[in-house]
């Protein structure tokens, strides 16, 4: 049986290295996720073939050794490689991180973001690991057709606010229920069903000529500031960032 991580106390970044190694040809094959190991200065160690190719690379090489910040677009590497960083700093686990990504010719893919700090024996942080999963719809659960029509309604009213208790009658369901089978079916809370309508919407409308209020405004959100954070901590990037990117300027 190959181990991923070795029960041996870790003493080097390159013994797990060359512990996944053995494994890299299967984490190549699993489909929607993006996989990578990254050394304490967060350069790329390990890469697995989607994120290659969402890159817009050819073989891993061309990753390895490189922040993301020198793979990705000028506007999105920088604020990539600080989450990067933050995490190398002090440890912090990164969890069913909502996020927005632009991969290589600015198509948006909306995918659920985890990384967590390496440690050797001694406790010392000496790298990172994270995936990022495409969100997957589940449509073979029981609960599904239930859970469609509360997603058909958040898509058609998210411009204004939205309570549980509305989802809940729609779907039949307690909110423990409905919690549960939203994680399951979407793979995202009910409020991050919410918050993804919106700024689904908020990416579409940035590439209108619209002010950046309007589109808060048209998305469900009376504060302009509070649009701003929110598409920040979805994206990593403000909206005006974000509308320059599309523009191509």
């Amino acid at each position: 049986m190959i181990e991923l991580i070795p029960a041996a106390p870790l003493h080097s970044l390159e013994q797990l290295l060359g512990n996944l190694e053995r494994v890299a040809p299967l984490l190549d094959a699993i489909p929607g996720v993006v996989f990578f190991i990254k050394d304490a200065h967060a350069r790329y160690a390990l890469v697995n073939r989607t994120l290659v190719q969402r890159c817009g690379f050819t073989q891993k090489h061309q990753l390895v050794g490189r922040t993301a910040e020198e793979v990705f677009p000028v506007r999105f590497g920088p604020l990539y490689t600080a989450q990067d960083r933050r995490v190398l700093a002090d440890g912090r686990q990164l969890s069913d991180q909502l996020e927005l990504h632009l991969y290589y010719g600015n198509q948006p893919i909306w995918c659920l973001t985890h990384k967590i700090a390496l440690r050797d024996g001694q406790g010392t942080i000496i790298g990172l690991a994270g995936i990022s999963r495409d969100l997957q719809v589940l449509q073979s659960h029981p609960a599904y057709q239930k859970l469609a029509e509360v997603d058909a309604y958040i898509r058609e009213h998210f411009a204004r606010p939205i309570t549980l208790q509305e989802l809940t009658a729609i779907a039949g369901l307690s909110i423990a229920q409905l919690e549960r089978h939203c994680k399951r079916i979407f793979q995202l809370t009910p409020r991050q069903m919410i918050h993804k309508a919106r700024l689904g919407e908020a990416s579409r409308l940035l590439r209108e000529d619209l002010s950046i209020t309007d589109v808060a405004l048209r998305c469900g959100y009376t504060d302009h500031s509070a649009f701003s954070r929110q598409f920040r901590s979805l994206t990593g990037v403000s909206p005006s960032v974000y509308r320059q990117s599309q523009h191509g300027l």
